[in-house]
């Protein structure tokens, strides 16, 4: 990654160097979303003639890489962002040494009261904006600590403590004003509103703390997703360690095995059966108009606490939204009692599509929180520039608590021309041209066993004629 000198003599006590990386494809939501990337070592620094210098001042350098093979396009601004889906952090001290590194994916979901009394659900996810103000490598009396300012007034700020052979991810505090009625429109509550996580996760000096798995953190009304996270705060000489702290999520499945339709865990409690859900129509737009369009009715299946639930899905209460790129598209549903469920579908073999991710939180009636993420899935596959339809009810088995059943379906997350469905290719139980040549078949076989039988009855009764007298 480029880097930029910004010396700010008279200004600041230390200063740094910002970067974001704007990732092709969306891996995750929260999640939700889910790359597993590698940290990548520090880049080496630049001749000094390909160096530039801003006078009291931080240069922030994307990197923008749309399609593999396509090229690299570098933007550098001062104090912007582009849109980004991984941030990437390479603050130096005064001596020009890294002292922290951070690399990492995240979203928030936000549930507020309105004028009316009902309860909206946001999700925050676009950092286009961010800026990284009061970001340090710390100091004698304080520690290293990385902030963030984005959209219409989120701050998120996470700090770092040392204590003898270890540090310390100390706590993380997000704010956003509540006031904005762009975001929170009809909220019933004003101001500037603040949750505070701490989080106290140790990680040993001289290591890189990495966990790609989606990790949450729930307070109050506020859930936050982080995923493909790398960081490392207490930078020993300059040079980020390749050792690797890995969370637990991280040691205990690194790998998530493929569901297949076929091994869906019967429930603990068998739950009522309930009437086939509504169908709804969801798409998604990008600046050259609609980009994912979907018909379907869902039906959640939920195993909690040993507690087997049925959910129908209302499409005339459901919040959609989503975006698209070359090689992958998401599309976000919301509502007032499911935080998020996200559909995240990608291409393979650059010539087919399919459901490759499928992620949930949602409030249970007892009003615990529901939460699954699986990355590894392999459903709706068709060839790209068609759409997939299945009439018939269908399942996907997300995990052995959590199934959807889809009714009536249609998608097509890739390559929608003028907002209409392309041919679609029909799934295995909407096929019903296999049912001829198999009705043909025993057709044919139960005509021959009669035949054969017909044939056995009458060489018996011409044997019985040329006996003895």
């Amino acid at each position: 990654m480029t880097r930029a000198e910004a010396p700010c003599p008279g200004v600041c006590s230390t200063c740094g160097r910002w970067s974001a990386l704007l990732l092709p494809g969306f891996q995750q939501a929260f999640s939700l979303v889910l790359l597993l990337l590698l940290p990548p070592p520090p880049p080496p620094p630049l001749p000094p003639r390909r160096r530039r210098r801003l006078l009291c001042g931080i240069m922030v350098c994307f990197r923008f890489s749309p399609v593999p093979g396509s090229g690299l396009v570098l933007l550098c601004l001062v104090l912007g962002a582009v849109s980004s889906y991984a941030l990437e952090l390479n603050l130096t001290d005064s001596g020009k040494a890294t002292c922290l590194y951070a690399k990492w994916q995240m979203n928030f979901t936000i549930r507020y009261e309105t004028t009316s009394k009902s309860y909206k659900t946001v999700t925050v996810s676009d950092l286009s904006t961010a800026t990284y103000n009061g970001s340090a490598c710390g100091e004698d009396q304080n520690g290293p600590k990385i902030a963030v300012q984005f959209g219409s007034g989120f701050s998120w700020v996470v700090n770092f403590t040392k204590e003898g052979s270890t540090y310390s991810i100390d706590g993380i505090s997000f704010s956003y004003n509540i006031s904005d009625n762009t975001t929170f429109p009809d909220a019933k509550d004003k101001g500037i509103l603040t949750v505070y996580d701490p989080v106290r996760f140790r990680i040993p000096l001289n290591n890189i703390f990495r966990c790609n798995s989606l990790s949450t953190l729930e307070k109050d009304d506020v859930v936050q997703y982080y995923w493909d996270v790398h960081v490392q705060a207490f930078v020993q000489n300059g040079t980020v360690s390749t050792k690797e702290f890995l969370c637990e999520k991280d040691r205990t499945s690194t790998t998530v095995a493929p569901i297949t339709p076929t091994t869906t865990p019967a429930p603990t409690t068998t739950p009522i059966p309930k009437e086939k859900p509504e169908v709804g129509s969801y798409s998604v737009n990008n600046s050259n108009g609609t980009c994912l369009l979907a018909t379907m009715g869902l039906q959640l299946n939920i195993t909690h606490e040993k507690v087997a639930s049925i959910i129908n899905i209302n499409p005339n209460t459901t919040d959609f939204t989503g975006n698209c790129h070359p090689q992958s598209a998401l599309l976000r549903l919301n509502s007032s009692n499911i935080k998020f469920l996200d559909f995240v579908f990608a291409v393979k073999n650059e010539n087919r599509f399919y459901l490759k991710e499928v992620n949930i939180s949602m409030y249970l009636v007892n009003g615990s929180v529901f939460s699954i993420a699986n990355n590894n899935l392999s459903y709706w596959d068709a060839p790209l520039g068609s759409s997939y339809m299945c009439n018939k009810e269908q399942t996907v088995s997300v995990s052995g608590a959590f199934q959807i059943n889809t009714f009536d379906l249609r998608v097509q997350p890739f390559n929608v021309m003028e907002g209409k469905y392309s041919t679609a290719q029909e799934c295995s139980l909407d096929d019903d041209t296999i049912l001829i040549p198999i009705i043909v078949g025993a057709g044919l076989s139960g005509l021959i066993i009669v035949i054969v039988i017909a044939y056995l009855i009458g060489r018996r009764k011409s044997y019985a004629g040329y006996q003895t007298l």
